[in-house]
């Protein structure tokens, strides 16, 4: 018959299995009995040695006090006699077990003053040569010898055991007593200390349990989830993170929503209108005339910048968008710009205000075709939407150990609460910023991630010509 096999004990990782507020009941409790323990064990060593200690005291006293007893009646008798052989009072002395009887015929006896109920050690009483007159004959050699001097010269010893244990009775009930009370306190603080720890471990994890819940949550996609923080300790600076992450998804989840929206938009119109034009032409409502044809050709231009326009900012985000970076001159890509630009700013009857210094010799490092094609953006920016007839200041100055370069139009003029918005894609102004100017609010998202590249910044705000004001720093370099 096969034996049956005990219960298996608790696997090592069930620990690990348990709640925080377990684990950390566990952890306060452990630290509690041991710290108990260790008290326990400490106040037990110390009352032990310290009573011993008391009880030594107590008899050297009551020793002091027999000895004198001793002398006074040697003082009376003259020679130790009267306990010579006595020993049944000699017993009653030193256990004390009633108080002394006076000796026949002596009323004033000295020891009879004196009532003895002290648990004295073993005593042993030698005269001046040492012979024993009353005690046990023999003692160990660590035992304690003390004369008994009468008028400065010795008439007797009185050899005592020392204290190294208790042999009393009461004193060992007295000290068992302290000892069981000691160890029922240890119990009972034990028991404190578990309901304090229990106690402590729910009301420290009510947020950590509230921020779970709220974790939880926002990973189910519910990214509107705050906690509440409002202390400020290391619990409050995690809430704090947490909602910021989630204004963060959140508004993240909201620019994804508006992108798809808008992006859809986009593509939708100029297909609707290749579709409006090719089926016109397949029913022969409108025939293939080269104007039909350069309106298609329009729409098709729109549909690739906007997809090419697409594909660089999402090289851009993943950091895949190419750099050639070089040390060189930058008003000279900006005269360049500038110069492409004269004949579409001529007709829309937009005068030029050119503030580039000719010949500063300020050098950057940068990639020269993105820096074209930042330009290029910025410009097409201020050709669309400044009104005819307006204004375009186009100026460079340095700044300290950076490089800044404004370009400044005309009205119309962009709120002052959609200035922050003006690098998000696909945003675009109402009013000033619609289809009819053509974009898809793509240029000055890609603007945004061109200048980050080369370690710029670019920042919008109204310009004092009555439009908008784009101001770009780069740092300088020497050659």
């Amino acid at each position: 018959m096969v034996p049956s096999r005990p219960e298996a004990a608790l696997p090592p990782d069930a620990f690990m299995k348990l709640g925080i507020t377990s684990k950390l009941f566990f952890a306060i409790l452990f630290c509690c009995v041991v710290v108990a323990l260790a008290i326990g064990a400490a106040s037990r060593l110390s009352f032990k040695q310290g009573f011993l200690d008391y009880v030594s005291q107590r008899d050297a006293q009551r020793l002091e006090t027999l000895k004198s007893s001793l002398v006074e009646a040697y003082r009376e008798e003259g020679s130790w006699a009267f306990l010579q052989g006595n020993e049944r009072l000699w017993r009653r002395i030193v256990r004390a077990e009633a108080r002394l009887e006076r000796p026949p015929g002596r009323a004033d006896h000295p020891l009879g003053h004196h009532g003895f109920r002290l648990p004295l050690p073993p005593l042993t009483l030698l005269d001046e040569q040492g012979r024993v007159v009353a005690g046990a004959p023999n003692w160990p050699s660590d035992a304690t010898r003390t004369a008994l001097q009468l008028d400065g010269r010795p008439v007797g010893w009185l050899v005592s055991m020392p204290v190294s244990r208790l042999t009393n009775a009461a004193d060992l009930r007295f000290q068992e007593g302290q000892l069981k009370a000691g160890w029922l306190f240890a119990v009972l603080g034990v028991l404190l200390a578990a309901a304090v720890a229990m106690l402590l471990a729910r009301v420290m994890l009510v947020p950590v349990k509230r921020l779970a819940a709220a974790l939880h949550q926002l990973a189910a996609g519910d990214y509107s989830t705050r906690v509440e923080a409002s202390s400020r300790d290391e619990l409050g600076r995690l809430g704090g993170d947490f909602n910021r992450l989630a204004r963060v998804l959140e508004n993240n989840e909201r620019m994804r929503r508006h992108f798809m929206a808008d992006i859809s938009h986009e593509l939708r119109t100029p297909l609707a209108v290749l579709r409006g034009e090719l089926e016109a032409m397949e029913d022969g409502v409108r025939t293939p005339t080269p104007e039909a044809l350069k309106s298609l050709q329009a729409e098709v231009s729109t549909l690739s910048k906007l997809v090419d326009d697409l594909y660089e900012l999402s090289l851009a985000d993943v950091g895949a968008l190419s750099y050639h970076m070089e040390v060189f001159d930058p008003l000279e890509v900006l005269q360049q710009a500038l110069g492409a630009f004269g004949e579409r700013l001529q007709s829309r009857e937009i005068t030029v205000e050119n503030r580039i210094p000719p010949a500063a010799g300020w050098m950057v490092e940068a990639d020269p075709q993105r820096l074209l094609q930042l330009f290029n953006n910025l410009l097409e920016n201020a050709v669309r939407y400044t009104d005819p007839g307006g204004k375009l200041r186009v100026g460079v100055n340095r700044d300290g150990d950076r490089l800044r370069v404004d370009f400044q139009d005309s009205e119309p003029a962009v709120p002052p609460e959609a200035l922050p918005r003006l690098f998000e894609r696909l945003y675009r102004v109402e009013g000033s910023r619609n289809r009819a100017s053509g974009g898809a609010g793509l240029g000055l998202a890609l603007c945004r991630s061109i200048v980050e590249a080369h370690g710029g910044e670019i920042e919008a705000r109204p310009s004092p010509l009555g439009g908008l004001w784009i101001s770009l720093t780069f740092p300088l370099r020497t050659r």
